[in-house]
């Protein structure tokens, strides 16, 4: 069986962010859900070679949220250290950052 998918049924719950340096003042919520719809996120981000990151407790926190709403100023320092680490990633990789 295909390992994501293994890992995948473990996750009942997925967020999606999005920032965009040039024009967010904070990253926001763009997608959020629990069962199927969580399943459809991650699904979604791997076509695209989307990082997902495993981490119930922000996801929980986050998940929270509404649809475009910006995360939270105590959410930040967390938050921005895994956009530097995906950054860092894309850089690697040779993708536009």
């Amino acid at each position: 069986m295909n390992n994501h998918i293994e890992k995948d049924k473990k996750r009942d719950k997925a967020v999606a962010l999005k920032y965009r340096r040039d024009k967010d003042r904070a990253p926001k919520v763009v997608a959020s859900g629990k069962g199927s719809t969580a399943q459809k996120i991650l699904e979604l981000a791997r076509e695209h070679n989307i990082h997902i990151h495993d981490d119930p407790d922000l996801v929980e926190v986050l998940s929270q949220l509404d649809l475009n709403e910006e995360i939270p100023p105590d959410l930040y320092v967390v938050v921005s250290e895994l956009l530097a680490f995906v950054y860092n990633l894309n850089k690697k990789a040779g993708q536009k950052v």
